[in-house]
């Protein structure tokens, strides 16, 4: 494995050329510069959009700012986390921090302008410039809310307490992430050290079980201990969500969070039924890892252990290129092409160099190109990562190729959906090319681990939030004793009856980050399921099934989520996909069982 002490070491071909976005840091601040005036003129319409002149002039203004600003706020975000020690791209990131708070107080004034508009009004808008077409669409999905918008007095008020209904969340991130100190732990060296997050993600996967048990006990003891005020907090944060959806006239928290999506209550309800119906194979799964490990009693500290060991291939970053490339061949010419662009034109920044920011993420820049931050080791899982973050720069590229700016990007529903296929299509070509038991073995370990966590744990979350909600809504009490029972209950509802509950078990809702953005993690599981039923049409040569997929990648956020998922053959309001999904998972259980 290649490893860096400066970035200057790296090879310039594995950089990011940030030349693109600008020739150099005068050019960036003149586009500072321009944003800060274009968010100033923004701010003279407020009060004086009466016709659909004024109107047109405004979005046109607004969208100009909105090219402009991606481009300023990506130059600063890359430049700080290619070394996030840089005080120079520190100072940078600031401005560009100032702009945005700029920019959201000059624009602040427009939705609740529009929201206020009788429809009658907005027709004759919309009827009096032919150009508010392009605007037309995204202004009728903004006018839904009409109807969960208060007067202006009552949403005045509200914005006055924006602030306090946000305590909850910024709360728990305070204790979560500067509060609380982890116990310590022996390190490789026989060392006692103060354990961290990221060295915990590596000890619970340690072959030695003395190690994960001891690394489990200590990341979990400040959750134990602060058990009744994490509870206070998720109890607060809960029924906010509750008592605003009462307010904004939806039915429930979980209505109100599907409401901008407008996904129907049934996909999210179905998922959970799915599961439940169909989670014998993850308790199989459960049994047979116990078997593997050779323990008496399968412990929550046991499941991230590796049972399929001494697969450790080293696949340098042009090999591991080129065999995505040859596994992703059934996503087109063009498809693979594209990849091909992505590497010879340095719009990956590979290699992990000291304080560059940690783990991988792909960032579309409209009117520019997608660019794909990696800290690539040579292995296998970054092999995984470059083929995952490679789908969401793909469908970013698409979707930029294809769609004007206002529909160019995707919603967060499909955002799994690309990155999940391709590394489905990596699995299965590396099935296919493998002669050896151990690393099939530990192929399919690797696929039935991806359905564990992307899907059984977040449906999991989502029965909690969804149960959690109801419970406030009913005005039943949501304390420390209710909470930890519940996720117990659930826990050995989702992972079985083979596996022995330490006391920590039940404390595992309290460190999920996740619970302070309510009916999120849903998502998870249905872009999951989704790309397992598209990609085996794909590999099944449907007919059909690659021109609409591509399709799908191509159309950015143009229609609703689900209807653009009808289009690539998923309907998610049908049982079918995650009934699909669910004997996909079946059968890499069964075949791991009989290796």
């Amino acid at each position: 494995m290649k490893t860096y002490q400066s970035r200057k070491d790296v090879p310039n071909e594995e950089k990011w050329d940030l030349t693109d976005l600008f020739a150099n840091e005068e050019a960036w601040q003149e586009k500072l510069d321009e944003c800060s005036k274009l968010a100033d003129k923004l701010k003279e319409y407020d009060g004086k959009i009466t016709d659909g002149s004024s109107l047109l002039h405004y979005l046109k203004t607004q969208e100009e700012l909105s090219f402009h600003i991606r481009k300023v706020f990506a130059y600063t975000m890359f430049l700080s986390d290619i070394d996030t020690r840089d005080s120079h791209a520190q100072k940078l990131s600031s401005k560009t921090t100032k702009l945005g708070v700029k920019v959201s107080e000059s624009t602040s004034f427009f939705m609740p302008f529009l929201l206020s508009l009788e429809e009658e009004t907005l027709r004759s808008y919309l009827s009096e410039e032919k150009e508010l077409e392009y605007f037309e669409d995204e202004l009728w999905k903004s006018f839904r809310f009409k109807d969960h918008v208060l007067t202006k007095e009552k949403e005045e008020l509200l914005s006055q307490l924006s602030e306090s209904f946000q305590a909850p969340g910024d709360t728990f991130n305070m204790l979560n992430n500067a509060d609380i100190q982890f116990g310590e732990v022996t390190n490789e060296a026989g060392e006692r050290v103060q354990l961290t997050r990221g060295m915990y993600s590596k000890l619970i996967e340690d072959e030695n079980r003395d190690v994960r048990k001891e690394a489990y006990k200590a990341y979990y003891k400040p959750y134990v201990e602060l058990n009744n005020t994490i509870a206070t907090t998720l109890a607060a944060e809960v029924k906010t969500n509750a008592t605003m959806a009462k307010v904004r006239n939806y039915d429930s928290a979980i209505h109100k969070a599907l409401f901008s999506d407008n996904i129907d209550l049934t996909v999210y309800t179905q998922l959970i039924d799915a599961a439940k119906k169909h989670i014998e194979p993850l308790h199989q799964y459960a049994r047979l890892r116990k078997e593997k490990l050779g323990v008496d009693e399968l412990r929550q500290y046991d499941l991230n252990a590796p049972i399929v060991s001494g697969v450790k291939a080293e696949i340098p970053y042009d090999e591991a290129y080129d065999k995505m490339i040859e596994a992703l061949k059934p996503l087109g010419t063009d498809y693979v092409e594209r990849l091909k662009e992505f590497k010879e034109k340095r719009y990956i920044d590979v290699r992990e160099t000291p304080a560059k920011r940690s783990g991988a993420y792909n960032m579309g820049v409209y009117g520019v190109h997608p660019f794909v931050l990696l800290n690539h080791h040579d292995d296998l899982n970054s092999l995984f990562t470059l083929v995952h973050e490679m789908g969401h720069a793909l469908h970013s590229h698409y979707s930029s190729k294809h769609q004007p700016q206002i529909t160019a990007n995707y919603r967060i529903f499909v955002a799994e959906v690309a990155s999940t296929v391709n590394e489905i299509l990596l699995i299965h070509y590396m099935l296919n090319q493998t002669t050896d038991t151990k690393m099939r073995a530990y192929l399919l370990n690797h696929f039935i681990e991806q359905f564990r966590g992307t899907f059984f744990t977040q449906v999991m979350f989502a029965d909690f939030e969804k149960q959690t909600h109801e419970r406030a809504e009913a005005g039943e009490p949501l304390d420390a004793e209710s909470l930890n029972e519940l996720y117990e209950e659930l826990f050995r509802t989702y992972n079985g009856p083979d596996i022995v509950f330490d006391d920590e078990v039940k404390y595992g809702w309290s460190r999920i980050p996740h619970f302070y953005r309510a009916f999120y993690v849903y998502q998870y599981a249905t872009g999951f399921a989704s790309a397992i039923q598209i990609a085996s049409r794909i590999l099944e040569q449907k007919e059909g099934a690659l021109e609409s997929y591509l399709t799908f990648l191509q159309s950015g956020s143009s229609d609703d989520p689900l209807e653009l998922l009808k289009r690539a053959g998923v309907d998610l309001t049908t049982s079918e996909p995650v009934e699909a999904a669910m004997k996909t998972f079946s059968e890499l259980v069964d075949e791991l069982n009989q290796l």
